[in-house]
């Protein structure tokens, strides 16, 4: 759960909620959506507030017809049914898994949803003209795996050996391969772990740990950054340096992050919903990706694992918290 912008949010624009309780659409007084996502009902307390500011508020003109929130990937196919029957003006969906499900089911049914690349998923023709009926957010992943490898590896002066976690059921082998020879062509042995489900990632990284590997690049999937207190305490007690998808996971405790934040795509992706309730076909919706990233390194971690982190990263990082 990411409150903390959420709140801070709140406090900078509730002004505008007036404003934007007038805005009605003329001709539809109610607008359905549906959900299929990983993420808990409470990860999208954003992406509400923003459609409020829209015009489309929860309860009045907005209904949640089918709540698929906190899915298993074994519930997508039943998930994707009742979505598919209950016909809603959008769905809101991601990542991959759910996309590609929600594709294979509907081609009618406008879709708006968020994955580590659009594109290379497979899930539209192009970020310009998505030339479907999926639209959404690509969130650049598989070169900022690489950037936070390098970042990671600038963290631990002289490492020689580096673990890479990926989610295995959506992870390209041909991406792996670059990672292990960007890893290879500094010096430092690449150990590569797939993990398929949540219950995994802890004996994974004891696994890494016990194998040798001095630090770990967490590669981009929700499978790594939600809920993932319990990861991060892991990672904290092995001593293992680490770096992970979003700027709000090293303020809850992570030793360094890199990428956009994770409330932004919320409230961009909001945006776009409100597009296709006003009209707009998603085939015509360019799909939108982050401009602004954000190195976040905590100290605080960095002391307890026992890393002093070189004063050539603090210096060029966001946010350092001490």
């Amino acid at each position: 759960m990411r409150r903390r912008e959420f709140i801070t949010l709140i406090g900078g624009a509730a002004t505008a909620w007036p404003l934007a309780a007038r805005a009605q659409e003329p001709g539809h007084t109610t607008y359905r959506i549906g959900f299929l996502t990983p993420a808990l009902r409470e990860s999208y307390d954003v992406f509400f507030y923003e459609m409020r500011l829209n015009g489309f508020i929860e309860g009045q003109n907005l209904i949640v017809v089918v709540a698929a929130f906190g899915i298993q990937n074994d519930q997508i196919p039943n998930a994707v049914a009742s979505l598919v029957a209950a016909s809603p003006d959008v769905i809101v969906a991601g990542p991959e898994l759910p996309l590609r499900a929600l594709q294979q089911a509907t081609r009618t049914i406008p879709v708006v949803g968020m994955t580590e690349d659009m594109v290379g998923d497979g899930l539209v023709a192009s970020l310009a003209r998505p030339d479907g009926n999926i639209t959404g957010v690509s969130l650049l992943s598989p070169g900022l795996d690489g950037k936070r490898q390098e970042i990671l590896i600038e963290a631990v002066p002289g490492v020689r050996k580096i673990a890479v976690l990926a989610d295995s059921n959506v992870a390209r082998p041909s991406h792996l391969k670059e990672l292990e020879d960007a890893a290879r062509g500094r010096g430092i042995e690449p150990l590569v772990r797939g993990v398929a489900k949540r219950d995994q990632i802890i004996a994974a990284i004891k696994d890494v740990k016990a194998s040798g590997a001095q630090a770990i690049n967490f590669l981009a999937t929700p499978l790594f950054s939600l809920n993932n207190a319990e990861v991060i305490a892991e990672v904290t007690a092995s001593r293992l340096p680490s770096i992970y998808q979003w700027p709000e996971d090293a303020e809850d405790g992570a030793l360094i992050a890199y990428g956009p934040r994770w409330a932004d795509t919320f409230r961009e992706r909001a945006r776009l919903v409100a597009k296709v309730l006003r009209g707009a076909k998603p085939a015509d919706i360019p799909v939108e990706q982050p401009t602004r990233f954000e190195l976040v390194i905590n100290l605080k971690t960095a002391q307890a694992i026992g890393q002093a982190v070189p004063s050539s990263l603090l210096l060029r990082a966001d946010k350092v918290i001490e």
